[in-house]
């Protein structure tokens, strides 16, 4: 456990780190206000913050920088976050991508670094499903998912089915299993089996299994906005290793949405801090994020993804207003 005293230089070298960009020493520290410490003491200090793994010397550095370690004690401990000071920004009910797309934009202009949503996730059910004969044992499955949207798979049978099978089978599962989630309808299927003629049975687990990739295929997406403002950060202009790794993370759209699918299963702002864990596997690179609702429901997730050495607290605001800001507006557009 730190001191007071420990607790107190420790803010006071991650704040000054955060403004500043370049390592700080004791004497740097000796003139914050409210330490009122010696350079001496403030060395022996520092001396035990870096014993702790808070603090690093970088290279042949007099002066500290945080540890990621070091900026989560900070982020936990010692963070004061002010009322916004961005409530007059707004985002207009208007068709979801559009709210979307501002959103991210939103985030990006007001945190200078980038801006990253998850679109929400789609319905897993259907709201109605029919088959179409193309040719001899070649079907069109045509499933219409609760939000409207349209979808056609191609199947090949072992069997080639007449019309009024066709016909029969459709109505049995626009009957019996309409609205309800795809891989329950999958289960249930399997265990009615017995109960329903084999080749229809077969028809009907063949279009569910192809409903299934249908629908997986309309999953959330990323939207990215502000990529290029990482470039005009010091901690990445002066190494384009690190930029590289950022704009990979931006490729890698799959990885990213895994980070911030895992920052969308609690409420309210998280923080996820590079080199600390494997959630975020890039040590200098930062997301604060906050999951946003629609009609009282999560639906999907946004953030700044940044450096390590952002201003925690602005952007901790920046989130959450704009996750309000998302969540508003998408409930509000009919």
């Amino acid at each position: 456990m730190l001191d007071d005293r420990s607790k107190m230089l420790l803010k006071a070298l991650v704040e000054r780190y955060i403004a500043d960009g370049q390592p700080v020493g004791s004497r740097t520290l000796s003139k914050a206000p409210g330490l009122e410490l010696s350079p001496a003491t403030i060395r022996n200090v520092m001396s035990d913050l870096e014993e702790m793994g808070l603090i690093v010397s970088p290279h042949t550095s007099a002066g500290r920088i945080p540890t990621a370690r070091g900026y989560r004690l900070f982020v936990d401990t010692m963070l004061t976050v002010q009322p916004s000071q961005y409530s007059s920004h707004s985002l207009a009910p208007d068709q979801p991508q559009k709210v979307i797309t501002s959103a991210a934009n939103l985030l990006s202009s007001l945190s200078q670094f980038v801006g990253v949503v998850i679109t929400p996730r789609r319905s897993s059910a259907f709201r109605h499903m029919e088959f179409l004969r193309l040719s001899e044992k070649r079907l069109l499955v045509i499933i219409v998912s609760p939000e409207g949207d349209v979808q056609n798979r191609v199947i090949y049978t072992e069997v080639d089915y007449t019309q009024a099978q066709l016909v029969e089978a459709a109505n049995f599962l626009n009957s019996n299993y309409v609205g309800q989630d795809i891989e329950q309808v999958r289960g249930r299927l399997q265990g009615e089996v017995e109960s329903l003629r084999s080749e229809i049975a077969a028809l009907m687990q063949a279009a569910v299994a192809v409903s299934s990739e249908a629908i997986s295929d309309t999953g959330g997406e990323v939207v990215i906005a502000g990529e290029r403002n990482l470039l005009s950060v010091s901690d990445f202009s002066s190494d384009m290793g690190h930029l590289r790794r950022a704009f990979d993370l931006f490729e890698q759209k799959a990885q990213l949405m895994r980070l911030l699918d895992i920052a969308g299963q609690a409420d309210g702002v998280r923080i996820f801090i590079g080199g600390e864990s494997q959630v975020v596997p890039f040590e200098d690179l930062s997301i604060v994020s906050s999951p946003y609702e629609v009609d009282g429901k999560i639906v999907g997730t946004l953030g700044v993804i940044g450096p390590t050495r952002m201003p925690y607290d602005r952007m901790i605001q920046i989130v959450d207003i704009t996750s309000k800001l998302m969540s508003n507006a998408l409930s509000h557009h009919k």
